[in-house]
């Protein structure tokens, strides 16, 4: 596939590029209203002591799911092995094992943990947009959706083009929740709820026979979000991964806990996936190569590639290092977090940090386009010195004044502070407010969106990611770094760089801006054909002796 035309980047617009975390998420009003609105009406005298049960409960699970791996592993390998046809049977069914919802769990988790899991699904998906402005999903599926915290981060990133939304939940409490957390809204897509991916499949394959129409069983994008950590075993998260590849016609989203864990059930996936599709690919090829065809000419959905957080589709470079691959979302605690999950009396801070782990696969071939760097000339400090003209030093204390006045814009404070309106405020303001609240951040969003779309860091390559905290310490900045080692993307490495401002103060900068899980520019000049000598600007993890007491 031939590269897409040459975009120079400059260096303002590779910071606004490189830029993917969101640093403090404030959750959206309407939903901490509903969340709110919701536990009121329960009134659950001992949801305090729910709260802190459904913790005990999640550890439970993950101790009992740890023990199968390794039994599960080895029947899996020998299935794999064999001409079984139907080896991805599943045996057990989602919803037998693990922690049953019944009302007084779904409230705890709806006041706990319901703002954290929306706020990591807010954030997955609002770099999915930024990287593939031309996205636009108009039918999504939610598996294992609980309460709906990734419906209500997919209306908040596509608020007007989604159309039907699927949603896959054995849980009847959790289904009834999600349903009364939604009253109110409007131009909402239409929504359908089943048990299981089984009676969704068959209620698909209904309706595309009666309208003949095959294109329907698809969904332009999928959603599983802590969930796969609740299936028991290997083998059982695999075969419900495959199910919901082939519901996928073009984005799936796998998001687990930050925890080795939940790095090792995506890890898992992942390495499942993308072989599987090259295994896939390399049939046609040979069968087209059979049948005398000149020359192959593949279907723009063979195959399949990482969207984030890997640059590359090859093995992952953290395999058997002992480090696992995550990030972290800080996200504003609401009112009714503060509440329910304070111990003993003493209040929580106001915000908390939620770790995760993601993988986003895309359908078709990774695009080739040019890597950020190569059309770009970045002078040294040395040289920028020696360019300096006298009258650049001069300075226009007009212009130097004006541009310190800097011009507030009014904020409304109930668009941040509603969640802690009672009820009789909230019926005096009326509705008429509220909807003009969200009108005004809807269309903040637009505006931020166009900015975003017009500076954007492409899937094709030439970007690192930053997967474990910068180090900063006096002018130099240590950035931990997952990179591609070839153009196309099909290998890649961990690499650990160390960027001075004396070699090049522009990258210095946007380093010490750069966060945990940003992007990082690079060129394919530095794929050169001789080994890297390690010096104080490169160095690999298993050449510093001070890679084992990284984090």
């Amino acid at each position: 596939m031939a590269a897409n035309v040459p975009k120079v980047f400059t260096v303002e617009t590779l910071r606004s590029a490189a830029k993917q975390s969101l640093r403090l998420l404030v959750v959206p009003v309407r939903l901490r209203r509903a969340i709110k609105k919701y536990l009121r009406e329960e009134d659950d005298p001992h949801i305090r002591k729910k709260v802190r049960q459904l913790s005990e409960s999640f550890q439970e699970i993950k101790d009992t799911n740890l023990q199968l791996p390794e039994s599960t592993a080895k029947s899996l390998a020998d299935c794999m092995n064999s001409v079984e046809t139907k080896r991805w049977k599943i045996q057990t069914v989602y919803g037998d094992s693990g922690l049953q919802y019944r009302d007084g769990e779904t409230a705890a988790y709806i006041a706990s943990r319901m703002p954290a899991v929306f706020s990591v699904c807010y954030r997955v998906l609002i770099e999915i947009r930024r990287r593939i402005p031309d996205f636009r999903p108009t039918r999504v599926l939610d598996f294992g959706a609980g309460t709906g915290s990734g419906f209500w981060a997919v209306q908040e990133v596509w608020p007007k083009s989604v159309e039907r939304v699927n949603i896959v939940e054995p849980s009847q409490s959790m289904q009834r929740a999600g349903r009364n957390l939604i009253q109110g809204l409007k131009d909402l897509p239409l929504i359908h709820g089943y048990t299981s991916l089984l009676a969704l499949s068959k209620e698909i394959n209904k309706q595309c026979k009666e309208i003949n129409e095959k294109s329907q069983r698809k969904h332009d994008l999928v959603i599983a979000s802590y969930v796969l950590g609740e299936i028991p075993s290997l083998k059982d998260r695999i075969t419900v991964v495959r199910q919901l590849w082939d519901l996928t016609d073009d984005l799936l989203v796998l998001v687990e806990p930050g925890t080795p864990h939940g790095a090792n059930i995506i890890s898992q996936m992942r390495s499942h996936i993308l072989w599987m599709e090259k295994r896939k690919l390399r049939k046609l090829e040979n069968k087209m190569k059979k049948a005398g065809a000149e020359k192959a000419v593949l279907d723009l959905k063979s195959g399949a590639h990482i969207v984030a957080p890997c640059p590359h589709d090859g093995k992952c470079p953290l395999e058997n290092t002992g480090k696992y691959c995550h990030f972290v979302q800080r996200l504003q605690r609401t009112s009714s977090q503060r509440s329910y999950k304070r111990t003993k009396g003493v209040p929580l801070r106001g915000f908390e940090d939620e770790k995760f782990s993601f993988v986003v696969f895309r359908r078709g071939q990774r695009p080739r386009e040019l890597w950020p760097l190569d059309g770009m000339k970045l002078e040294t400090l040395k040289e920028r010195r020696s360019n300096k003209k006298p009258e650049d030093l001069e300075i226009d204390y007009e212009d130097f004044i004006k541009s310190q006045v800097v011009e507030v814009p009014y904020i409304n404070p109930r668009a941040y502070d509603s969640d802690t309106m009672d009820e009789e405020e909230e019926q005096e303001d009326g509705e008429g407010t509220d909807e003009d609240v969200e009108d005004t951040t809807d269309t903040t969003e637009e505006g931020d969106q166009e900015e975003e779309e017009s500076e954007r860091a492409c899937v094709g390559g030439g970007w690192g990611r930053i997967i474990f905290p910068p180090f900063r310490k006096g002018k130099q900045v240590t950035l931990d770094m997952c990179v591609p080692t070839k153009e196309d993307g099909s290998e890649g490495a961990f690499e650990r760089r160390v960027i001075t401002k004396s070699k090049n103060p522009d990258l210095h900068l946007q380093a010490k801006k750069s966060f945990w899980g940003d992007l990082w520019p690079l060129t394919t000049q530095q794929e050169s054909g001789k080994e890297k000598q390690v010096d104080a600007e490169w160095c690999r993890p298993d050449q510093d002796q001070k890679w084992g007491a990284w984090p």
